[in-house]
């Protein structure tokens, strides 16, 4: 995508206009870890190997302007009625264009699609998701059965949705958040 010269860069609604959300490609897993090397060590993200991102690549959406990865964002499913969104994260340039709506919107029709019913996600960013109809909960938001059930997955991601003990240093702060779709 090349830039049209005619469009102010700082208009929101030109940028807006010109970011395009797609499904992530092998080629973007760079773009995608240094987007969210800054917010890892800010500590506002995990960290993650850049294999984790090749493993989880099909669960992910990016958001591209002129060749260049300004946001992305990935849905996994934990259970048959449970997602999370994952690594939502948005360029610090293009914060402000509503680009995190649009890509948590994305990953919201992609969960409707796959039949999944409800989305947790694990947050510093508790106003953004409660406008986007996710309420903080506490405790478990899934039976004891499926509990016991996803005990098992090796899924860090899966631990911290669990509130598991040996997970806390990564999730100090966060909010746990879960929409009904």
């Amino acid at each position: 995508m090349t830039a049209d010269a005619s469009v102010d860069p700082d208009d929101p609604d030109a940028l807006r206009r010109r970011t395009v959300i797609r499904r992530a490609r092998t080629a973007d897993v760079r773009g995608i870890r240094d987007l969210v090397a800054p917010l890892a060590a800010r500590r506002v993200l995990v960290s993650k190997e850049a294999v984790t991102y090749f493993e989880s690549l099909q669960e992910f959406r990016v958001a591209e302007l002129d060749g260049r990865i300004v946001g992305c964002g990935a849905l996994h499913v934990m259970w048959e009625d449970l997602a999370e969104i994952r690594t939502l994260a948005v360029a610090d340039d293009m914060l402000g264009t509503g680009l995190g709506g649009r890509l948590l919107e994305e990953l919201v029709d992609d969960a409707r699609q796959i039949g999944v019913e409800r989305l947790f996600c694990l947050t510093f960013e508790v106003g953004f998701f409660a406008r986007h109809g996710f309420t903080e909960i506490e405790g478990q938001a899934v039976s004891a059965e499926v509990y016991a059930e996803l005990l098992r997955s090796y899924d860090e991601g899966v631990a911290e949705f669990l509130d598991l003990e040996r997970v806390k240093p990564n999730t100090l702060g966060n909010h746990r958040m879960l929409r009904t779709l």
